[in-house]
């Protein structure tokens, strides 16, 4: 009975060791999802740095602005002049950096889904690839086995 037990044991290496497994799969697979990852930061960078200038200016302009509108005037209705045309000023300048965000959030979904889009072709290609490569493999190593 041990002597059957060893011969299954024996059998189950031989037809495991007969299956080769191929780690660049997933060794690639690694590689391909960090430089994705890569490209994906570096539009997220880049819209950060463009976000991040847009509202420094913004801030930059609107203490100009309040500068001026702070001075002392020579007549009460000077200070509501002041007032008036820094609120105009205000809301045409907000409208011109709301459009500058909105370009900079759809660059960033434009580059995302064309680096998304590239990735899920590349992905497909190479899963066809390998499937096929697996397909021949055990389909060699199935005869191999069976004719032992």
């Amino acid at each position: 009975m041990a002597k059957a037990a060893q011969d299954v044991t024996a059998m189950f290496k031989d037809a495991m060791g007969s299956f080769p497994v191929d780690t660049s799969a997933f060794e690639d697979a690694f590689k391909n999802t960090a430089a994705l990852n890569e490209k994906l930061a570096a539009v997220a960078l880049g819209a950060a740095e463009k976000s991040s200038e847009i509202s420094s200016k913004w801030t930059k302009d609107t203490l100009t602005k309040l500068g001026d509108m702070s001075k002392a005037k020579a007549e009460p209705a000077d200070y509501a002049k002041a007032l008036t045309d820094f609120a105009s000023a205000q809301a045409e300048v907000a409208s011109e950096n709301m459009a500058a965000f909105a370009e900079v959030a759809k660059k960033v979904q434009m580059e995302t889904v064309e680096l998304l889009m590239s990735a899920g072709k590349e992905a497909s290609e190479e899963a066809t690839a390998a499937v096929k490569k697996a397909t021949s493999e055990v389909t060699a190593a199935a005869k191999k086995a069976t004719a032992k």
